[in-house]
């Protein structure tokens, strides 16, 4: 039996009809395409991180120094009472053991679209139906599309956002509280672009049992660490712990994300800039003719582009690489996201992407 017959026999199909998540090469390139916080920290406390890494136990499997780790993430998100929280390599491991533990046969995983790929990717590897509602064409929740699917669909699991990527605006709040109120699962707040929006959930997790908040140390800044975390009632929170791999964060991403939580004035400062940026940025490529820019919450700017294809290997020929997101549903349509870099890169972007936007013209 050849390799490609093994395969075929013994592998799901559904897996050898997919695609693999494509990571673009970005090697001397201004890289403004993956959203992630462009600063490094200062040379001094690069120094004292290493010194300290290299004081690691690399012989030993992670112990007690994660459970430090979940409470020094407590208190900095200003976590609830009657909460517990629980690690995870990235979000991406968080959402899988979330589907895992709602495997149940009948059970739906609902969230709007466009939205982020791994909540319906996460569904359909778990043999769980996956629900889109769409957005409508400002990318707003659709409230009332929302509430039918909820009330058809009883979703098991309920994904809400905040902000969403790759449209990077928050919801309106009046439409998200109607919508936890209706969902009889649980409802997962994604707040991984908390470090760059003016509101947050937290006042959600506190009045209501199902909701659940998540969020990441990638946006924060540690995007290589892989740290997620993720905040709800402790009887919820032990019962989807128990599918979590052990030793699933390492030692050293463990010390790198404590060394930055006793650091957190420096990243907090990365954020405001990062902010400041965005604004800036946002408002210059409103005033290009043909683009409509539409709002951000976070660290990142959806535009909407005559031909998102060749305004992407436009800029790309000029050294700068964004996403080209045209083709991740119908409504983002010409659509490109452009990440916020640095006050030195986003001048590059910008005129990278007014060439780019010129050569469709000429």
């Amino acid at each position: 039996m050849t390799l490609s017959d093994r395969m075929s026999r013994f592998l799901r199909a559904d897996v050898q009809g997919m695609h693999g998540y494509a990571v673009q090469p970005s090697a001397g390139f201004v890289k403004v395409d993956t959203m992630e916080n462009p600063f490094r920290l200062p040379a001094p406390l690069r120094q004292a991180l290493g010194e300290r890494l290299a004081e690691v136990a690399l012989n030993r499997y992670p112990a007690e120094r994660g459970d430090v780790l979940r409470a020094e993430l407590a208190k900095h998100a200003r976590m609830p009472e009657g909460c517990d929280i629980m690690l995870g390599n990235g979000s991406d491991e968080l959402i899988s053991l979330l589907t895992l533990a709602a495997d149940v046969p009948g059970n739906v995983v609902m969230a709007p679209l466009p939205g982020f790929v791994m909540y319906e990717m996460s569904a359909k590897l778990q043999g769980l139906r996956f629900v889109g509602v769409p957005l409508t064409p400002d990318f707003e929740l659709d409230g009332p599309a929302m509430l039918a699917a909820v009330r058809e669909h009883q979703p098991a699991l309920l994904y809400i956002a905040y902000p969403n990527n790759p449209t990077a605006n928050l919801w309106d709040d009046d439409v998200i509280d109607a919508i936890i109120e209706a969902a009889p699962g649980l409802v997962v707040i994604d707040e991984a672009y908390q470090p760059f929006a003016a509101r947050d959930s937290l006042d959600r997790l506190r009045r209501h049992e199902h909701v659940v908040l998540m969020r990441t140390m990638s946006k924060f800044g540690l995007a290589g660490v892989r740290i997620g975390y993720m905040m709800g009632r402790q009887p919820l929170i032990a019962e989807i712990d128990k599918l979590r791999p052990p030793f699933n964060v390492s030692v050293l991403n463990c010390e790198a994300a404590l060394f930055a939580l006793e650091h957190v004035d420096e990243y907090a400062k990365q954020a405001a800039t990062i902010r400041a940026e965005r604004e800036k940025l946002h408002g210059e490529i409103a005033k290009l003719p043909g683009v409509r820019a539409f709002p951000s919450e976070a660290n990142m700017i959806l535009a909407r582009v005559p031909d998102a294809k060749r305004v992407f290997e436009g800029m790309r020929a000029r050294g700068v690489l964004i996403k080209n997101v045209s083709g991740l549903h119908p409504l983002l349509a010409n659509c490109i996201r452009i990440t916020i870099g640095t006050p030195e890169e986003n001048p590059q972007t910008l005129a990278a992407l007014r060439g780019a936007l010129e050569e469709l013209t000429s």
